[in-house]
């Protein structure tokens, strides 16, 4: 597997591609005046609490305010007991009992701000490292679950060694797996500066203050998303390109080797149409190589994928057929949800199978396809009506969300009525208001489709509400209106 990331950076926005074997797989934007919050550890204000909701608000400066459960209230567990134990045991504790109105509260958001709701915090502070988390509130040491089972106990053991008695946990990420000693101690050492940092400041600012901020989305690539597959990182900035090579020499030598300054005459996007791919994910409809294709819907409450043959015809029988572009959409799909950055419930339906083989295949394709991903997800398997339903983890806004908004003239419905729903609509409102008002004269005001339907079609249906009710009705064509759009004047 041949993987490059290319970096397109400029002052007000960073876009990030991660490209495998020349096919874009994930897309990642940072705009400078919409930065995520996610690690960001605040020093908050409680404005409210809500003992029906066992939650809390807290003011942490932002334009609305975060919201604490009681289950994402920190207690650190006592000898012998396990963290989930000391969750489970904490959140019985009332919320009205642990925070109070007016409070200062140390918190880290946990969830960015989507849609109407604010961001979702935690009083359990986690600090990310390079391989390491460190948990400055907590002794425990754990061994990320990516890890394999034979490997963890040792790895955990090495460690805790290593961490000794200074205070504080630390959970081994994936890429410290085969970490030096030297690389592991250098990482706790700077974990263990960054949270002295954030004390200092906590009792030095006053609430509302913003006391640390992750790494900025060029550092992330280095950290997260460079692997022993990836071949180059191509940033297109010089100026950037200095950063992460002094980033990268002092924290991952190893990303550092595979940086490149890109000084080419195309824009870094055009080597592999990634504007292109962009724009594709921004429709509904997905072609598939065979001849079929998908159609991609997102809702509030979660995304549906339905799998068509389309035009493909070219396997020697019908359930062949099926079962080619149910397997090929099951990679696409993969794909797709890493590509948009799909979050919460998805459900696809894929082309009904009538061979148990053939359902099985295809639902170890997608689950294979969605293993690469790195953020969790879970897949079940087909459901009494032939459905697969999914969950993939929301961390962020969805590709769609970030770079798109709602259509001002059907405000996201994605239809609009027509002409002459729009005339009726009209002609009974005159009627209603005749009934109320006495006016000399009523003047339409309306889109030009609108006022020329009602100069032709419905011209006789005017004409007769007119004499109905004894007076003359006017038509002013406006072109700024939107189809739906309209207004009528009592003269």
């Amino acid at each position: 597997m041949h993987e490059d990331i290319l970096i397109n950076w400029s002052p007000q926005e960073t876009r990030v591609a991660v490209v495998e074997n020349g096919v874009l797989q994930e897309l990642h934007v940072e705009r400078t005046l919409e930065r995520g919050l996610v690690s960001n550890v605040y020093l908050g204000k409680v404005a409210r609490v809500l003992p029906g909701m066992q939650s809390a608000f807290i003011d942490i400066g932002l334009e609305r305010a975060a919201f604490l459960h009681v289950a994402d209230v920190w207690h650190p567990p006592v000898e012998g007991e396990t963290i989930s134990a000391a969750r489970n045991l904490a959140s019985l504790i009332p919320i009205e009992k642990q925070v109070f109105e007016g409070q200062s509260l140390m918190v880290q958001v946990i969830k960015d701000p989507i849609g109407t709701k604010g961001a979702r915090l935690s009083t359990q502070i986690s600090i990310a490292g390079r391989m390491l988390v460190f948990l400055p509130q907590d002794d425990h040491i754990g061994v990320s679950q990516k890890i394999p089972q034979a490997q963890r106990d040792t790895l955990r053991a090495h460690l805790q060694t290593l961490v000794g008695d200074a205070g504080g946990g630390f959970i081994l990420r994936t890429n410290g797996e085969d970490a030096t000693e030297q690389e592991l101690s250098e990482d706790v050492a700077y974990l263990r500066k960054a949270w002295q940092r954030v004390r200092e400041a906590s009792t030095k600012l006053p609430a509302r203050s913003l006391l640390h901020q992750d790494l900025n989305l060029v550092q992330r690539v280095m950290r997260d998303l460079t692997t022993e597959h990836t071949q180059s990182i191509k940033v297109d900035s010089g100026e950037q390109f200095r950063k992460m090579q002094a980033f990268g020499q002092e924290f991952m030598p190893a990303a550092a080797l595979k940086l490149q300054h890109y000084k080419g005459e195309r824009p870094i996007f055009d080597l592999f149409s990634i504007d292109e791919e962009i724009s594709k994910a921004l429709g509904r409809r997905v072609e598939l190589k065979s001849g079929g294709y998908l159609i991609v819907d997102q809702t509030e409450a979660l995304t549906t994928v339905d799998v068509n043959t389309g035009g493909y015809v070219g396997a020697r029988n019908f359930d062949d057929t099926i079962f080619k572009t149910n397997l090929e959409a099951a990679q696409a799909i993969a794909r797709q949800l890493r590509l948009r950055n799909l979050g919460g419930i998805v459900i696809v339906d894929f082309i009904d199978m009538v061979p148990e083989e053939h359902r099985d295949a295809v639902l170890a394709e997608i689950r294979k396809q969605l293993a690469r991903d790195h953020v969790k997800t879970m897949c079940g398997g087909f459901s009494q009506l032939g459905l697969v339903e999914m969950t993939r983890k929301r961390t962020r806004e969805s590709l769609a969300h970030m770079l798109c908004e709602s259509c001002p003239v059907c405000e996201g419905k994605g239809i609009v009525k027509t002409p002459r729903s729009v005339a009726y609509d009209i002609l009974r409102e005159i009627l209603r208001e005749a009934r109320q008002f006495d006016p000399k004269e009523f003047r339409v005001i309306a889109s030009p489709k609108v006022i020329e339907l009602f100069l032709d079609e419905e011209s006789q249906h005017l004409a007769g509400l007119s004499e109905f009710i004894g007076k003359p009705v006017s038509l002013q064509s406006e072109s700024a209106m939107g189809q739906e759009q309209y207004d009528i004047v009592l003269l």
